[in-house]
C-alpha cells in the first residue's frame, strides 16, 4: 500500500452556528472521507456523521475481503474489488441513513454528500455522491477529479453558466445526488496509480464554492507542510466570507 502523510482541518465557517462536516482519517485502512451533512435541526450532523462512520466500519469489516464473500449489494463487475468495497459502504451508508430516519421523525429529510479515497496496492480509488471534491497535485498543477453532482454544475458543464456565475449563483447549494436513505445511490467511481509526490485534497463544498481553482492550486504551490496547506485552505474560504462549514483533508504520498 502506499505510505502517505495527512493532515485534516475542519471549521465552521463564519456563518454557520455549528459544523455539519464530517471526515475520516486512517491511514491504516487507507481510508479518507469527507461528508457535507445536510438537513434541518442538528440532522445535517447527524447525516454526516452516520454516513462516515458506516463507510469506516465497513472498509474495517472486509480489509480482507476476497470475490467469495457474500456481498450486501449486487457485485459490480465493472470496478475492481476495492472499488466494490468503497461503492458498497455508500451503498450501506445510505440504508442506515433510512433506518434513522424511520426510527426518529425529527430526522427525516437529512442526507449528506460524501467524497473518500481509499489507497490500496493495486490502485488509488475515488468515490463519491453529491459536490463534496477530490483534486490531485501531480507535477504543479492542481487536477479535480471529481465533478460535482449538483444544479449549477451541470448548467456549467451544458454551457449554460460559467464557473464564475456558478459560485454566485441562489441554485449553487443544489445538489442532484445525495446520500438520501431512499433508493442506493449513483456513485461515481475512477481508480488511477499514485506517483511518489502526488498530493490529493479533500474538500467540502464550503472551500470549493468560494474559493477559486486558481488560488487553490496557488496554495498548493506554495510547498507548504500538509498542515500549513489545510489552514491556508480554511483561510482562503473565510476570506470569501465564509458562508458554510469548510474541510479539508491533504494526502502527500511518500512512498508509492
Amino acid at each position: 500500500m502506499p505510505q502517505v502523510t495527512s493532515a485534516v482541518v475542519s471549521d465552521s465557517g463564519l456563518r454557520r452556528p455549528g459544523n455539519e462536516d464530517a471526515y475520516c482519517a486512517r491511514p491504516d485502512l487507507g481510508l479518507y472521507v469527507v461528508a457535507d451533512g445536510m438537513g434541518g435541526h442538528a440532522a445535517g450532523e447527524v447525516a454526516s456523521k452516520i454516513a462516515v462512520e458506516v463507510i469506516e466500519s465497513f472498509i474495517n469489516d472486509t480489509r480482507d475481503a476476497d470475490l467469495n464473500r457474500t456481498w450486501p449489494f449486487p457485485y459490480d463487475t465493472g470496478v475492481s474489488l476495492d472499488g466494490n468495497r468503497l461503492k458498497g459502504s455508500f451503498r450501506l451508508a445510505n440504508r442506515r441513513l433510512g433506518a434513522a430516519m424511520a426510527a426518529d421523525e425529527s430526522l427525516r429529510g437529512m442526507a449528506t454528500t460524501a467524497a473518500a479515497v481509499l489507497l490500496t496496492p493495486r490502485a488509488f480509488v475515488v468515490a463519491h455522491v453529491g459536490d463534496s471534491r477530490v483534486y490531485l497535485w501531480r507535477d504543479g498543477h492542481l487536477k479535480q477529479l471529481t465533478q460535482d453532482h449538483s444544479w449549477v454544475s451541470e448548467q456549467v458543464r451544458m454551457g449554460m453558466l460559467s464557473a464564475a456565475d456558478a459560485r454566485r449563483h441562489p441554485w449553487r447549494n443544489v445538489v442532484t445526488r445525495a446520500i438520501a436513505g431512499g433508493d442506493d445511490p449513483d456513485v461515481e467511481m475512477m481508480e488511477l496509480t499514485l506517483a511518489v509526490g502526488d498530493r490529493v485534497l479533500l474538500c467540502s463544498d464550503g472551500l470549493s464554492a468560494v474559493v477559486p481553482h486558481e488560488r487553490l492550486e496557488a496554495i498548493f504551490a506554495e510547498g507548504r507542510s500538509l498542515d500549513e496547506t489545510c489552514h491556508k485552505l480554511i483561510d482562503a474560504a473565510n476570506d470569501a466570507g465564509g458562508p458554510d462549514n469548510i474541510t479539508a483533508v491533504a494526502l502527500n504520498v511518500d512512498v508509492a
